[in-house]
């Protein structure tokens, strides 16, 4: 049987030191790929999975999510982080309920975020929004697993790239028991330094969804943990929408050479 809380020690030690880049697999098979290049713990992401669901980000219920959760702990032999959104609730107690609910699936981590999807208001109000981490950090402690609480700002991705008030929640986040910090969409290093010197000593994880930075620059700013979101997911649909648009438009295949040997990706996956 596996020890999921073994794995939750695991992916605790991870953050303590250096700097880790922690992918995003959108289903068992990009799972289990990353684990084979090498990636010492994966996070889910919301988007990906939904894509692959055919629906749109947010777009996928509570239960099939937790089922996706539970799908890749089992399946792989590292650390696996549930990008859990905003916990499927607006107010503490439900986020509570529910966080409760994904501590049981076997992932090493667990995200919360302040955004609550309506553009007019992008985010929770401050105190809403501390009050949710607090709720999930005490469900996962009544869990006993040990389970990491990464807790997320998302003004910079929702119209409100607002540094002051990014380090506001943040730093409110992390008192409120919040292991790891993450405010996605921050691009500029300057800045990148400045939160990770105000959440410290809590690391930051920041978010890399296109060429604009690298590991090493990352690492020598501070930075804990690097995570892609859907962007992997992303780039598979950007190969197969191109393939498949050739064969549409012009009735050709030039783009299926670029395509990975079968017998490179078959053997990927033993039986």
């Amino acid at each position: 049987m596996t020890d999921f809380t073994d794995r939750s020690a695991d992916f605790r030690r991870l953050h303590e030191s250096g700097c880790f880049v922690i992918p995003n697999p959108w289903d068992l098979g990009s799972a289990r790929l990353l684990v084979q290049l090498g990636f010492p713990a994966l996070a889910t992401t919301s988007s990906g999975f939904a894509w692959s669901r055919g629906r749109p980000d947010n777009g996928v219920p509570l239960e099939p999510t937790l089922g996706h959760f539970r799908q890749l702990a089992a399946a792989v032999e590292v650390p696996v982080s549930g990008d859990f959104t905003g916990g499927f609730a607006v107010e503490a107690e439900d986020v509570a309920a529910n966080f409760t609910a994904a501590c049981a699936t076997g992932v090493a981590g667990l995200s919360i975020e302040d955004s609550t999807g309506d553009e007019a208001n992008p985010l929770f109000s401050f105190d809403l929004a501390v009050d949710r981490v607090r709720a999930a950090r005490g469900a996962i402690d009544a869990s006993g697993g040990g389970i990491l609480l990464t807790a997320r700002t998302e003004g910079f991705i929702s119209g409100r790239p607002d540094l002051d008030e990014t380090i506001r929640r943040l730093t409110a986040f992390a008192a409120a028991g919040a292991d790891c910090l993450y405010a996605p969409g921050i691009r500029d290093l300057a800045a990148i330094r400045t939160v990770v010197e105000a959440v410290a000593p809590k690391p930051l994880n920041v978010l890399v969804g296109s060429d604009f930075t690298t590991v090493a620059a990352l690492a020598e700013a501070g930075v804990r943990r690097i995570s892609v979101g859907g962007a992997l997911a992303r780039v598979a649909w950007a190969a197969f929408l191109t393939a498949a648009q050739e064969i549409a438009d012009h009735g050709t295949f030039g783009a299926l050479t670029g395509a990975v040997p079968f017998p490179d990706i078959d053997g990927a996956f033993p039986g």
